[in-house]
Formats: structure tokens, sequence, C-alpha cells
């Protein structure tokens, strides 16, 4: 499929001694998914030289079956493999981080073949993992041949000691506690590079949908990279991952088997998805071919639920579900009750929900330019479904960022969905301040739509919406007020003023009838400058880091500009290079590889990378962003030296 991780023995090609190529190629001529999947070699590629008696491809699988007060007991289920032409026996020894002893098992290994060894050790007071502390730990393995000498192979194994369990009625709890499944969607595109990710963009990718509020992630609809769940394991956001298709062919239970040996130690992966709206999905094949894939996941895991995205009503309950740990629902929420009634004892997730279309910055729709309004969308419904149930462990919101492809409610010439509350940039639509409201835990207030007029002549009528989730909200328009307005659970409050060119202003009313927050929208002058905004100050010159540059078209006064689209050419000095440009529009052809980009509503962006090369280290970037009648700017980044991962030390010397 592309998506899971395989590899070749290419040692009897390799001529000692001698230089040998090795050519990987991919042929990418075939399309199969509805978005842009992508093709070619797009993630890591490595070359790994082994000792013939190694830790199989996979092989280590770290479970906790006993988490209690005080104490955890981490289960360690090894396989050592021997290609070599003897059998071999070895010392297998094993570590956690900050456990003294040293677990040892001596193993035979026949030539050609794998042993197995399960290994169990006790942590005191374990830090568990979580949303807000996500506590990892490692195992350290060692191989050695004889007794004494170097180890012949060493990994580490991040892991975390955490509990989770679905309930029928109480919905999803981890380590004890109810989580509501905050989620959303995603493929794994993004601006300015398609697919090919560096590692950074899938962790830049983590912390902007938790900064929205988001605490769950379904990777739609294939198996992730591997980087993207590290960061799911670091940052704090669980994740449902999700098999390609459905199916009992050697192939298929081929890509299931990788992913799950791949993806089994990751604290993050709460559930395993078996496939994505299949349309035999309520048949008794589908049920045979789903018991095939749970009885493979159950072998090589079975820590973890399964369960499907099931988008046909009628089938619920048969089929795929007779198969099922969770019962996957994509959208039908009026259906809720009805299963919840008829299968009391069967856990329910929305598998997917919402399919909100909105363009950013855009709040009249407009199909010749194929952008949808703000004001667009059953947003606000599809969460109250879920949130109102307890018995729904939560939702994946369909999508959180824009993506290539499926250029929904608009054909070509549009090239990217409309779906996501983050456009292709991860800049916010107006919908991404629905969720930070009503998933977040602070007081929020935003309002839209901008107030530069948008055709508008003064005094003529204008909705006004805003979201939030204070007791009560109060519109003051130019320093008068337009009416104070309770603010409804899950919802959202609309007033319909005259237009005039000023402020208007949302303040956020707690019970008491005090301000706790506020949201101020201004009429903005013309284009005057631009701003660079770098996420972060450094960045590593390792190849994989990137600084995401926002790139903000701004009127005199320093505010952004609704609507702005001028041209920026960009240029960069130093040893880095420009990897990518984007600016969220979902109907733009402009190229993605560039030193220009047109802004869109204001914004664009600038992907930029240091050099991987030891001679130009520690010095730094300058990128420079220039438009014809505005002033132009610059700013610069550190490209640090990178830390290169270090020899795996003796597991007698570890503190």
């Amino acid at each position: 499929s592309g998506y899971t991780s395989f590899y070749f023995d290419v040692t009897d090609h390799v001529v000692p001694g001698a230089r040998n190529v090795v050519t990987v190629r991919c042929d990418a001529s075939d399309n199969e998914g509805w978005w842009y999947e992508g093709g070619g070699l797009y993630r890591h590629v490595r070359l790994t030289v082994l000792d013939p008696v190694h830790v199989d491809h996979g092989g280590v699988a770290v479970t906790t079956p006993v988490v209690e007060p005080g104490r955890a007991v981490v289960e360690i289920r090894t396989a050592v493999r021997n290609d070599g032409s003897r059998p071999a026996t070895v010392r297998l020894r094993q570590r956690l981080d900050g456990v003294a002893p040293v677990a040892e098992r001596v193993l035979t290994v026949a030539a050609g073949h794998t042993a197995d060894a399960v290994m169990r050790l006790t942590v005191v007071n374990p830090r568990l993992w979580s949303l807000e502390d996500p506590a990892l730990s490692r195992v350290f393995t060692e191989i050695v041949a004889g007794t004494t000498g170097p180890p012949a192979d060493a990994v580490v194994t991040p892991f975390g000691i955490r509990t989770l369990r679905f309930d029928a009625d109480r919905g999803f709890l981890l380590n004890g506690q109810i989580v509501k499944l905050q989620g959303v969607c995603n493929h794994q595109d993004f601006a300015g590079v398609g697919v090919a990710l560096p590692d950074r963009l899938n962790e830049y990718k983590i912390e902007t949908l938790k900064k929205w509020g988001a605490n769950a992630y379904r990777c739609s609809h294939h198996p992730p990279t591997p980087e993207l769940l590290d960061a799911c394991d670091r940052l704090g956001m669980l994740v449902m991952d999700e098999n390609r298709h459905l199916g009992d062919t050697p192939e298929i239970l081929g890509q299931v088997e990788s992913m799950v040996r791949r993806d089994r130690n990751h604290p993050s992966v709460i559930i395993w998805s078996t496939c994505n709206e299949e349309g035999h999905q309520g048949t008794d094949l589908a049920r045979r071919q789903g018991a095939a894939i749970r009885s493979l996941i159950n072998r090589l895991d079975g820590t973890r639920p399964v369960t499907s995205a099931m988008n046909q009503r009628g089938s619920w309950g048969k089929g795929l579900s007779l198969v099922e740990d969770v019962q996957g629902t994509n959208y039908n929420p009026e259906g809720y009750d009805e299963f919840h009634r008829a299968h009391p004892g069967m856990p329910m997730i929305s598998t997917e929900s919402h399919s909100t279309t909105t363009t950013r910055g855009i709040y009249f729709t407009d199909t010749t330019a194929g952008f949808v309004s703000s004001f667009n969308g059953n947003t606000e419904y599809c969460w109250r479904m879920v949130a109102e149930r307890p018995f729904v462990a939560g939702t994946f919101v369909w999508t959180g960022f824009d993506y290539r492809g499926e250029p929904t409610p608009y054909g070509w010439p549009c090239i990217a969905s409309h779906f996501g509350f983050l456009d292709l940039c991860g800049f916010p639509k107006d919908d991404a301040y629905y969720y930070r409201a009503w998933w977040g835990r602070t007081p929020s207030v935003h309002l839209l739509p901008d107030w530069n007029g948008n055709g508008r002549a003064a005094g003529q009528p204008v909705r006004v919406r805003c979201f939030g989730n204070t007791a009560r909200v109060e519109l003051v328009v130019n320093g008068m007020s337009a009416g104070t307005q309770a603010m409804p659970r899950w919802g959202h409050l609309d007033w319909e003023i005259p237009y005039a060119p000023g402020v208007i202003e949302a303040r956020g009313l707690d019970a008491g009838g005090s301000v706790v927050t506020a949201d101020r929208v201004e009429t903005t002058g013309r284009p005057a400058a631009i701003r660079l905004i770098p996420d972060r100050a450094a960045i590593r010159a390792d190849g994989e880091d990137v600084a995401v540059v926002r790139v903000e078209v701004t009127d005199a006064r320093g505010r952004i500009v609704p609507g702005a689209d001028p041209e920026i050419g960009f240029t960069l000095g130093g040893a880095g290079r420009i990897l990518g440009v984007g600016n969220g529009n979902p109907s733009s052809h402009e190229p993605d590889r560039a030193d220009r980009r047109r802004a869109f509503n204001g914004l664009c962006l600038v992907l930029v990378q240091a050099a991987d090369d030891p001679r130009d280290l520690d010095k730094e970037l300058r990128l420079a962003a220039a438009s014809p009648g505005l002033a132009p700017a610059g700013v610069s980044i550190k490209a640090m030296r990178s830390s290169r991962r270090p020899a795996l030390p003796a597991l007698d010397a570890l503190p």
C-alpha cells in the first residue's frame, strides 16, 4: 500500500570492500484514493547494517499488564532472529529507565529462525502517560554473543505506562478517568511539501491541533508515518491507527501485521481501525474479513480494542459490527440513541463527523472562485449530539486540516478540500474558534466577519456571529452596546446590525456579569507592509527540522488586512533553502516549490530549512520578503548544530 513499513535483505547482493549502489524505485503510476495520496519516496528510507543475530524487525513488544497505585509491571516480548548459517547462543539483556536490575535470558537460536523471550520488570511509583503529562519510558535491549565483548545488537524502545478502556455507558477512560475524545481526521499532506513532510512538520501539525483543543487524531485512511506517532507520544495526543483496506488476503493481512508490529509500543495509540466505509460493511463477508483482521491484531497486540469506520446506519449491528470491540460510526448522529438502546453493552465512538465546508476569511459563498462562506456548516449540531451522550466516547471531525484533492463542494479548478477548520497552512478558519471554545477550558469569544464591509455601504445590515463559551456576551459597536445575549451550550450567538466602519467588540461575561475575555475586530487601512513571524527563532541543521514562517500583510498600524492578496517574493541568505510556500487558498494553482506566493486574505506561509552541512552550522539564515508598494520585511533564524544520535551505552553503565 505504500503506507506500511517493509524491508529487503540485500546481503547476498553486496560486494564486500567494493563501492555498492542500492537503488530503490517506486512505481506510483496507478492512482487509488479519492484524495491526493502522493507517491514516490516520501517517507524515510534507511540502510541498516546488522549482525546475523539481531532483534527482529519490529521484534520488541512492550505492554503493561499490571498498573496499580504505586506499581506497574512491564512485560517485554522480544523476537531474536538468526540469519546466520549456524545455531547461535546469545544473552538477551534488557533494562528500563530508572530501574536498576538488568533482566537477562540465554537463548539458543537456530539458523534461519527466530527465538522469542518474555521478561517482566517492575516499576515503583510510575509516572503515567496522559494528555497533560505524556511521560515516556524506554526499554534498552542488548544481544551479546558469548560471555564477553560488545553487543551484537542494541535497540531502544520508547513506551508509556497507562491504562485505557472503552465503556458502553461512560465512553473512553484513560488511567481510569473519563476523557471525551475531541478528535480530528487528517490526511498526511501539508502546504508547500505535499506528502513529503520533514519530521518537524508532523510535530507542528500536532502542536497546532492541540492549540485548538483537539486531543485525538484519526489516521485517515491508512497507517501514518512513525514520526507522526512519535510526536503524538511526546505531546499527548490520542490516536486511532487505521488500516487501509478490509480483506483477508495475505497482502492485506501483511499490511495489518506491519502496522501493528510497528505501532504497538506507542502509548498514544488507543484503538485500531480495520478500514473506512467499505461498501459491503454490513455483510457476512465483511464479518469474516473483519474477524481475520481482529484475530491477527489480538495475536500481535491484544491490549487495544478494534473498531471500523461504518457509514451505513442500516449496517450498524451487522457485518463488521459483530467482530468489533467498539462500534464505529461515520455521520448519522440521529442513530446514536437507537443503536445504544439496541446494543446497550457495546461501546460506541463517532469515527467521523461534521464535514463542514468553509473557506478562511470568506463570508459570501462564491461558486465562481470556489469559495464557501464561513457562516456555512453543521459543526454545532454534530458536536452537540456527541457531547450530550456519555455513551459516545467522542468523535473525529472531518477534518482538522484542509487537504489536496476531493475539492468538495466544488470540482476543478478547485484543487483542495474545504473541510478543515484549519486551512492547508494550518491558519485557523472561524470554525476553529468554535472548537477552541467548547473543547478548551478557558473563557473564549471570537467575532466574525471582518469589519471592512465586504462591499457593503454604511447602514446596510450585517450578520455578526460570536463563537464563545462564556455565560453571556455583549456586542459593542463603536463604543455603543448592541445588546447582550446568553450563550447557548454548544452553540453560538448572532446579531444583525447596520454596518458602520470602526470597531466591533465581543465582551464575554461570567455568570456574575464581569468581563472575563473579549475579542475585537477593526476596520483596517490599505495594505502597507509585510510582517514575518517564524514559529521558532532557531532550528536544527539536520535535514528534518523546519521553520514555519507566517507571512502577514498589514496596514500602517500593523493590523492584518482582510482580502489582501499581493504577490510576495522571498529570498533566503545563508546555508539553507526555501522548502515550500503556501497560502491556504483551495483554488490556487501556484507552485508550492517556489520563491514567491500570493497572499490569501492577508496571509501566506514560507517553510525554511537549514542545510545539513557541518561547515555551515551555528550560523544564521536571513529570510527577506518584498512586494511592490509594501514595506519589506526580514527575519533571522539561527541554524543550530544538530545533536547526532550517540552510540547506545552498555546497559550496566546506564544511570
